[in-house]
């Protein structure tokens, strides 16, 4: 078998990382995330997680960096800042849904050094 040229296999991934997933593949991969949830309905479904912090600095540093992460991505989270926190909410706005894309963006958010695991209730 002819092996596609790696440009076409990175491509052909991109395709597949944004396909909108069906419900069961949503919710195996939210198991696999903590604190990642389900929010809203329909077209305006997408994964969230809330991120505390002990201040305002630490938020928007956070902030800032999850900015960075999504523009290196060109995937771009809907971000609700507060003084102690911040709402990560992650949909692929191309296909109307939640693909790959978000679960990996969400993922990478997690492994960021000094990430808070705890949500506020």
């Amino acid at each position: 078998m002819r092996r596609q040229p790696e440009f076409l296999e990175s491509e052909m991934s991109l395709i597949q990382n944004k396909r909108v997933l069906t419900a069961t593949e949503i919710v195996t991969r939210l198991a696999k995330l903590d604190g990642w949830g389900l929010s809203g309905d329909g077209a305006e479904v997408v994964i969230e997680k809330t991120f505390c912090f002990a201040d305002y600095a630490q938020t928007m540093q956070f902030v800032n960096v999850v900015a960075w992460l999504a523009q290196a991505r060109d995937h771009h989270p809907e971000l609700v800042v507060r003084f102690d926190r911040c709402v990560v909410r992650f949909c692929t706005h191309d296909v109307a849904g939640i693909s790959q894309a978000d679960f990996d963006c969400a993922a990478a958010v997690d492994a960021l050094p000094g990430v808070v695991r705890q949500s506020h209730p």
